[in-house]
């Protein structure tokens, strides 16, 4: 565990996702903060959906106490003022990335568990805050930041593995489908993109031209330091062909300057979350009593 911490704080930008791929558009529109939380916590990987004039976000939340992550969902009136936050999904292991799509009639959640060695899809049984279990996935490696787009009559997910930090990072990954439910196919020639500066997936996909362009993160200097725009030209089971855009960075005029790494459409508006870092004697403190932890549990 770095001795530094990264903070993040989730924001919604005033403008549709496309709009904010062109070079310091973030600069130039108006951003909703999120509130900030009490030290050595934080908001991040937002995801939202409007429903009857109301803005339901849903963020993993995170406490460097105990070291797992969950899904909770913010609701925001027409004009965005906060009138409630609550729990939507916690499980044994680490939650985040609460990705989420509209099918059928139903609203589902496909957030990050690779803790728990899978992928599992969620439905929403009483939106926004009642989640049950209807399909599990597993692949040779669990996927980390899974995210799924509906295009030219296939399902495609995109992801890294959680194996090596450079895959991690670095290793694009793509699986296909008929069905959201599956079966899922492995894409035949994975990883289809290895570059650290524009693999790991980072929101919403959409297409433009008859091309996906997918939010990917720049990790060169950091942990989620930047996005990118990979747009894909070539989508199908036996070919992959795509070309990353210019590093965007996070907005200036805030603390959070650091990283950068969800970009999530939501109507007119996209949500943005940008971290800063931070050392503190509590920090350490917390860090020394995990490694005690660990070795007191043969770690």
């Amino acid at each position: 565990m770095p001795l530094r911490k990264d903070i993040w704080r989730v924001g919604i930008a005033h403008a549709p996702l496309p709009r904010l791929f062109d070079q310091h558009a973030l600069d130039s529109v108006p951003i909703t903060w999120l509130p900030e939380l009490p030290s050595l916590q934080f908001m991040a990987d937002p995801f939202g959906l409007w429903r009857d004039g109301r803005f339901y976000v849903f963020v993993e939340t995170y406490d460097y106490r105990d070291r797992v992550g969950r899904i909770e969902v913010l609701t925001f009136d027409s004009g965005l003022s906060l009138i409630g936050r609550r729990l939507a999904l916690a499980e044994p292991w680490h939650l985040s990335y609460p990705f989420l799509i509209e099918d059928g009639g139903e609203t589902y959640m496909l957030p990050e568990a690779n803790r728990s060695g899978r992928l599992t899809l969620y439905r929403a049984v009483h939106f926004p805050d009642r989640w049950e279990p209807v399909q599990s996935f597993t692949f040779d490696h669990a996927p980390i930041d899974a995210t799924p787009v509906f295009h030219n009559g296939l399902w495609w997910l995109f992801y890294t593995p959680a194996k090596t930090r450079a895959e991690k990072f670095g290793a694009l990954h793509i699986a296909y489908a008929e069905r959201l439910m599956g079966p899922w196919t492995q894409h035949s020639h994975n990883p289809v993109r290895f570059d650290v500066t524009s693999a790991r997936p980072g929101g919403t996909p959409f297409v433009t031209d008859g091309q996906v362009v997918l939010p990917v993160q720049d990790c060169s200097t950091t942990y989620g330091g930047a996005m990118r725009a990979l747009r894909i030209g070539t989508l199908t089971p036996e070919r992959f062909e795509a070309q990353a855009g210019d590093a965007l960075h996070a907005p200036r005029g805030s603390d959070y300057r650091e990283g950068f790494h969800t970009m999530a459409a939501a109507g007119g508006f996209t949500l943005i979350d940008a971290k800063r870092t931070t050392l503190s004697p509590q920090s350490l403190v917390l860090d020394v009593s995990h490694a005690f932890g660990r070795l007191g549990r043969g770690h």
